[in-house]
């Protein structure tokens, strides 16, 4: 039986023929490790037009997806299994999806996904159907139907017996809170870029030495809000800090506090 069951609740399951059937989560899905569900919304809607959605009430602009068919798929697709598992909205207006957030899915027996549309769904899923609401980033798109191929994808990647190597779990960016060090592989020299020395020096702890550091260099380059909260070895952050004020001519801390403004205000 399959580890995980997911089950997507969409006005749109054209998207999903594709890319469930390639890479990682095809594989996943052939060898029965998941099993993956799509369900229109629209089986759901009463009536010789199956209307799904509706003004809002107080006026303004777009439409609203109704409550009722929504309430009746998800009851529905529930019954179809012993265990209810956990309803998700996808909407801009969820917490973020992070490796911690994907690692907590990744967690439970089954998922339904319910993918909104239009301006949105009508309140009272919200408050009376949804277990959870997950948002993937800060901007808008069309619909959920995109947000629930990211959520699927980082909710296999974590199963056992997935990936090739287990341990290239945790080497992944955001695995330990950092983003991941440099790749390199043949030829060891290309155009005239080699690659670093240490890499083909055959010794495993200046290696993993090496990959440590320059994970910590990137993370402050790059994504200075997740070194806030990364563990650093005294060591380790003295290399940083003199790494850091040999580029920005500025202290760790005002390294770290500058593009943290420079964040919030983009």
């Amino acid at each position: 039986m399959a580890r995980v069951r997911i089950d997507i609740l969409t006005l749109f399951p054209e998207v999903f023929r594709g890319p469930f059937e390639a890479s990682i989560i095809g594989r996943a899905v052939q060898g029965g490790l998941v099993q993956v569900f799509v369900h229109n919304i629209r089986d759901y809607a009463e009536g010789r037009h199956k209307v799904v959605d509706d003004y809002p009430f107080g006026g303004g602009p777009g439409m609203v997806m109704k409550p009722e068919p929504i309430f009746r798929a998800v009851e529905s697709v529930a019954a179809q299994a012993p265990q209810r598992g956990r309803v998700v909205l996808l909407t801009p207006q969820g917490r973020l999806l992070s490796q911690s957030v994907a690692e907590e899915l990744a967690d439970e027996e089954r998922l339904l996904l319910i993918c909104g549309h239009y301006e949105g769904v009508d309140e009272r899923v919200c408050e009376y159907l949804v277990d959870d609401e997950i948002s993937i980033g800060d901007y808008v798109l069309s619909g959920g139907e995109f947000p629930a191929l990211v959520v699927v994808d980082a909710v296999v990647r974590r199963l056992p017996g997935v990936l090739g190597s287990e341990a290239s779990l945790e080497e992944e960016s955001h695995a330990g809170g950092l983003l991941e060090y440099p790749h390199y592989t043949r030829p060891a020299e290309f155009r005239g870029w080699p690659v670093p020395e240490v890499l083909l020096s055959g010794h495993h702890a200046e290696v993993a030495r090496w990959r440590r550091q320059q994970s910590l260099l990137r993370t402050a380059r790059r994504r200075s809000d997740l070194l806030g909260r990364a563990e650093l070895a005294g060591e380790e952050r003295r290399w940083l800090e003199e790494r850091l004020a040999e580029e920005e001519d500025l202290p760790l801390e005002e390294v770290v506090g500058r593009k943290k403004t420079r964040t919030a205000s983009s």
